[in-house]
Parts: structure tokens; sequence; C-alpha cells
């Protein structure tokens, strides 16, 4: 039995610059904070959204693209081709997914991130800034680290550059381990994240200065 829908297409529509148009959604049954009534972003049809997912603002979800389970596309977002977002995932800002790119669990792509091809950001992972990441190649992330157990995300910018996220830090390899060093010092925190640098720099190719 096909599960009913928790939205319905509005006459309201746009047409997108690749031509494509898309129309806003009206929530018809509540789901978490959404309420019956309310207006939210655009879809090309109703195929692009379901479960309890939500689409925002003026973001996008069109082509083949499905963004389902309690996956969550807000502001300027696109999300199209054959992407897939779900479960926790968040999408929002300026970012881009697209592809067969996969965003799921509790990922946030974020700012003005793209994310294309085959590449799959998972987990607590974020990408963001102006993130490239169209394959695996292009990102990493290490879960439940350090003293408080957090995620390190490590991604390619545009500038060909390699950006390292972990908590309240966004910055450089060299940034990343001069803050360990200053945080850490040699304690067995400051052996794991050493660790993870060493990986780091191996995984993307970047020499020792």
């Amino acid at each position: 039995m096909t599960q009913k829908k928790h939205f319905e297409l509005t006459a309201e529509f746009k047409v997108n610059i690749l031509g494509i148009k898309v129309f806003r959604i009206r929530c018809t049954k509540k789901i978490r904070e959404i309420e019956i009534g309310t207006l939210g972003g655009f879809v090309e049809t109703t195929e692009n959204l379901s479960g309890n997912a939500w689409v925002y603002g003026d973001a996008q979800v069109y082509g083949n693209a499905r963004v389902y389970g309690n996956a969550r596309v807000y502001d300027n977002a696109r999300v199209y081709d054959n992407a897939r977002v779900y479960d926790n995932a968040q999408v929002y800002d300026n970012a881009r997914v697209s592809g067969n790119a996969r965003v799921y669990d509790n990922a946030q792509v974020y700012d003005n991130a793209r994310v294309s091809g085959n590449a799959w950001v998972y987990g607590n992972a974020q990408v963001y800034g102006d993130a490239r990441v169209s394959c695996n190649c292009d990102y990493c992330c290490f879960q439940s680290f350090g003293s408080s157990g957090r995620t390190t995300t490590v991604f390619r910018e545009g500038n060909d550059k390699i950006k390292v996220s972990c908590g309240c830090f966004s910055g450089t390899i060299d940034e990343f381990e001069q803050q360990v060093k200053k945080t850490h010092g040699d304690n067995q925190y400051a052996c794991q994240y050493n660790a993870i640098i060493n990986l780091i720099k191996i995984k993307f190719n970047v020499k020792d200065n």
C-alpha cells in the first residue's frame, strides 16, 4: 500500500536556472514541527519528497533526486540529478547536492559546499564553506576521537586546498596540527589526532614542508 504524502503541490511555481518547473509545497499532514497548511520550498514532482522529510524556504529538489526519512533541505540549497538526502541529514544555505551523491545519517552540508558525483557524506560529518566533494577521495571523516569524542571532517575545497573541521576548529592541516599541539601537548589525545593528521596527509597526498 502506497503511503499517503504529507504534502501537496501548490499552484505557485518557478522555472529554475536549468529551465525546470518546480512547485511550492504545502503540508497536508503534521510532521514534527511542520503544521498542516505550512508552505515549504519547491519540488519538481511529489516523488522528490517522502517520509517525514521537508523542504523549506526557497530550497529546491528536482530531477530524480530523493529527500526522505527526517532529512531537511533549507534556504537556497539545491538537491538534484540522482542525489539522495535522508535520515536526519541537513542541506542548507547555498549548498548543492547533485549527481549520484548521498548525504545521510546526521551529516550536514552547508554554506557554498558542493557534493556531487558518487560522493557519500554521512555520520556526523560537516561539509561546508567552499567544499568541492565529487567523490570519496575528496573527503573523509574520523568519529569519536579526542577528549570529547568529536568528529573530525576533512574535505577538499574549490581552490584544491584541504580543510579540517573538528569541534569549533576549522582550518588547514598545518593549523590543525598546531592547534592539537597547543591544546593537548603530547598526551594520549595528541597521539590520536597526530595519527589522524598523518592519515589525512597520506590520503590527500600532502607533503610536509
